[in-house]
Parts: C-alpha cells; sequence; structure tokens
C-alpha cells in the first residue's frame, strides 16, 4: 500500500472514529452503510422518547428541514399528490476535504403504518429510494425510528470515497433530525 493511500486510510478511520464517538440524546443511535454495487445501503436507527405524532410531524416538516438538517440549505413542496409531497431541496455532502452539491426533486409518499418512502424523481443523484419507519420501542414511551435507504451520486465516486462520504452525511442528517424531535418533545412536554 502506497504511504498516500495509507494516509488516507488513516484520516477515514479517525474521522469514523471520531463521528462515532459524537454525542447524541437518543438511545440506540446507529448508522452502518455498506457498498451495493455502484450505490451506498445505508441502515440508521436510533430510540427516541418522543410521542409519535411529534416524531411524525417533524419527518413531514418538508418545508423546514433546512432548519434542523445538517448540509441542507433549502427544502420546500413543490405539491402534493395525496399521500405524496414533491420536495425540492437543495444541499451539499461533503468528508474531510471532498465536497459534493445535491439538488434533488424527491417523492416522499406518507403511509397511516408509520412508513415514508422517499425516492428521487430528478436530480443529480443517480438513484436515491428509501424509508423512514417508526416502530414501537421496547421502553413505554420510546420508538425506534429507522432510515433504511441506497443512494448513488451522478457523479462516480470509489467506494473508499463514496461509502465514508455518504454514511457521515446520513449520519449527520439523520443525527439532526433525532435531535429536532427529541427539542420538540421537551417543547411539547413542557406546554
Amino acid at each position: 500500500m502506497s504511504n498516500i493511500a495509507k494516509i488516507w486510510c488513516r484520516a477515514v478511520c479517525a474521522a469514523a472514529l471520531l463521528h462515532a464517538l459524537s454525542a447524541v440524546a437518543a438511545d440506540d443511535f446507529a448508522v452502518s452503510a455498506e457498498a451495493r454495487g455502484a450505490g451506498v445501503a445505508v441502515d440508521a436507527r436510533a430510540t427516541v422518547a418522543a410521542p409519535y405524532a411529534v416524531i411524525w410531524s417533524t419527518l413531514t416538516d418538508y418545508g423546514r428541514l433546512a432548519e434542523f438538517i445538517p448540509g441542507m440549505r433549502s427544502s420546500r413542496i413543490a405539491e402534493r399528490r395525496g399521500p405524496t409531497a414533491i420536495v425540492e431541496q437543495h444541499g451539499k455532502a461533503g468528508f474531510l476535504l471532498f465536497s459534493y452539491g445535491i439538488d434533488v426533486v424527491v417523492a416522499s409518499t406518507e403511509y397511516p403504518s408509520g412508513i415514508i418512502e422517499i425516492h428521487a424523481l430528478e436530480g443529480n443523484l443517480k438513484q436515491l429510494s428509501g424509508h423512514y419507519r417508526i416502530e414501537q420501542g421496547g421502553r413505554q414511551g420510546t420508538w425506534i425510528l429507522r432510515w433504511i435507504g441506497l443512494i448513488e451520486p451522478a457523479l462516480s465516486l470509489p467506494h473508499l470515497v463514496g461509502v465514508p462520504l455518504i454514511r457521515n452525511n446520513i449520519a449527520d442528517q439523520f443525527r439532526g433530525m433525532v435531535e429536532e424531535i427529541e427539542r420538540r418533545a421537551l417543547l411539547a412536554a413542557r406546554g
């Protein structure tokens, strides 16, 4: 392995370790990512102590996502089609010295069973498909929030770069969502 490759691997490992050690109030916070074809499969989960209605309303607050999702500059509902919101989003993903602009239009379909399916309709991602799922937690008043998806940037990236880039950005965004859910739950509890 060349010296440059060794330095790169050490930097990737150090960044991943720092990211894993950063605190989040939710229990059981975990994000995994692995190469799947040309894309990256991601599975994020956290157990949150918040009312179901607060979790749902935060996940579907599309017009305000940019206020609490790291890297998102703007998010707005372009139209509604029954249970589906068509949402325009702009932002960027970054890892170490690498940065990638993201401009997408997604369809977000809400199901009463606690699932929100998301897939890209247009933009600069070759593929974005996934879903949020809310399930009853193991303790009274807790819920397990998961985001499972497959992401493939339009820009072809080696997996050595693409997997940590996408994993770290999804972890940041998922952490932002969880923290906002917990903030709103605290406000609701205070009345």
